[in-house]
């Protein structure tokens, strides 16, 4: 009886979100099996990037699966229930994305392998577009429910959920090396299945929980250290892979040790249910506390006399958030920070190849590109909380110092020394993963809740319009320009270095975006701290 009720318990719906989200990222895995999709498809890089494109539009036009998650909870919010039962919850959100993921993919495998006939590029771009359109229902799902389950603490449990969806690409990679060890084409049935069957299993377990309690900042910060240990764990294992090699059986120990790990939130779980249990035996002084909910008045004030702007004061749904200039300064940045980034990793395979890195290297750079994607994801949802619940400091100040530092990345990429995909590849991939916990709590304390899911899916079309700006437009238009090699290939420093001082100087623009929305918000944060001391 008792493990059935941990079964129903936010912690476990915690736990089961995160396993969804390390299968999900299946976007961020495109440099493993790009190679074989140009060459079976006789593509030239332009196409190539295309078809990129569409994989980011996607992974990131989430509009729909937002629409969907308000929908499939409305019942919840009406009778306020508990653990969003009925007919609806996150759970339906999750299964779509589990049919898109398994559709998509199969049918890209297919092509490749000549099962079904050779498909036109438009054909192929909507295959493409239907996988990676599953990562925004998972993300929307697990991402919305989780910080309505951890309200107070919204960028850790964003930074938490976002962190693992970047971490999956190396976890994926890891089940790659393992499994279909040097054959992309079935690494992309294993990106059609893994996905599919593991949501299948967890989804019942995903649900929203009304109340919070004052152990809530602990045991997310037990759930932050179990995501640091993996990271470290996979971090350790790309580069003994890199530098030493690894054999079959050794591949097969590290994958079972990573499955080990994965177990871990579940104890995080268990560790929860068991202090309930404690403090519902021997009362605690702390009683629960129900979880913020924005329903105050739009003209509320505050003890400084300051007053609230709409978002934290109602849930606005998306039209009156679009009338708004905060959500076009938001979505400017993400245009410059998400955009340029996305363009780094989708052609760092052919920045690699021009710089004359071995696949090795090439396949360790994309992974280790999840590391750095991960920590910061993590690192600036933990952040951007401590800095709002400790020094005041609104969210937007972090997201323009990300956006500062990613100009540098850019630049150090553009400079061609030796080892510069390295270094570039890790300021980068840190301020790109920021933007993606950023982002969502951002919106969620500007706009409300309710509506969120579709109110951040729609900024975060600003990826896949920055993609195509500065992937076809932009790198593969000057790289097929500047190509004189046979197959349209190209080696030296100057294939993208134009294309990343370009990219340097919109991520520039990016921070100048960020900072005045910084200052748009500050008296918007100051009333947010006011009100979560108000409710200690």
């Amino acid at each position: 009886m008792a493990e059935m009720e941990m079964l129903r318990s936010k912690w476990v719906a915690v736990a089961a979100s995160i396993w969804i989200q390390c299968a999900s990222g299946a976007s961020y895995t495109f440099g493993i099996y790009s190679a074989v999709l140009k060459s079976t498809q006789s593509y030239d890089q332009s196409t190539l990037d295309t078809v990129s494109v569409f994989k980011d539009i996607g992974a990131n036009a989430g509009v729909f699966s937002g629409l969907l998650y308000t929908y499939a909870t409305s019942n919840r919010r009406r009778g306020r229930g508990g653990g969003g039962g009925g007919a609806g919850g996150p759970w339906v959100v999750l299964a779509i994305g589990a049919i898109q993921c398994f559709a998509g993919y199969f049918l890209i495998w297919a092509s490749v392998t000549g099962l079904i006939g050779k498909p036109p590029v438009p054909l192929m771009c909507l295959f493409m577009f239907i996988a990676a359109q599953s990562q925004t229902f998972f993300n929307t799902a697990n991402v919305v429910s989780a910080v309505e389950n951890f309200a107070d603490y919204g960028g850790t449990a964003v930074g938490i959920m976002k962190g693992f969806l970047g971490l999956s690409g190396a976890i994926l990679i890891q089940l790659y090396e393992t499994l279909c060890p040097g054959d992309p084409a079935s690494f992309i049935l294993l990106l059609a299945v893994t996905p599919t069957i593991l949501s299948l299993l967890v989804m019942p377990l995903v649900r929203i929980y009304e109340t919070s309690t004052a152990d809530d900042k602990k045991h997310l910060n037990g759930l932050s250290a179990v995501s640091l240990i993996i990271a470290a764990y996979l971090m350790i294992v790309i580069i003994l892979k890199n530098t030493f090699g690894l054999s079959s059986l050794a591949n097969v120990v590290t994958l079972v040790c990573l499955l080990l790990l994965l177990a871990l939130p579940l104890l995080v779980a268990r560790r929860a249910h068991r202090d309930r249990i404690e403090k519902t035996v021997i009362p605690d002084k702390s009683p629960l506390i129900s979880s913020p909910k924005a329903t105050t008045s739009v003209n509320q004030i505050s003890e400084d006399g300051g007053q609230i702007e709409a978002g934290m004061s109602e849930n606005l749904n998306l039209v009156q958030a679009m009338k708004s200039l905060s959500f076009w300064l938001l979505f400017i940045a993400m245009i410059c920070g998400m955009g340029s980034g996305l363009s780094t990793i989708n052609n760092i395979r052919q920045i690699g190849e021009s710089l004359r890195y071995s696949p090795v290297e090439i396949n360790s750079l994309v992974s280790l590109w999840s590391i750095w994607n991960f920590l910061g994801r993590f690192g600036a949802g933990y952040a951007s909380d401590a800095m709002l619940h400790k020094k005041g400091w609104p969210r937007p100040l972090l997201m323009a110092a990300t956006l500062g530092t990613m100009t540098i990345g850019h630049l150090v990429i553009a400079s061609g020394f030796q080892g510069n995909l390295y270094v570039g590849s890790v300021i980068v991939g840190v301020c790109y993963g920021s933007q993606w916990s950023l982002m969502p709590t951002i919106t969620s304390e500007l706009f409300g809740v309710r509506h969120m899911g579709t109110i951040f899916n729609t900024i975060s079309v600003a990826s896949p319009i920055g993609s195509y700006i500065f992937s076809v437009r932009l790198i593969g238009y000057i790289y097929d320009k500047t190509a004189s090699g046979e197959g349209n290939t190209c080696y030296g420093s100057h294939c993208f270095r134009l294309s990343f001082v370009i990219m340097g100087s919109v991520a520039f623009f990016g921070f100048l975006v960020a900072i005045v929305l910084f200052f748009r918000t500050k008296t918007l944060y100051r009333q947010i701290l006011v009100k979560r001391l108000h409710r200690r």
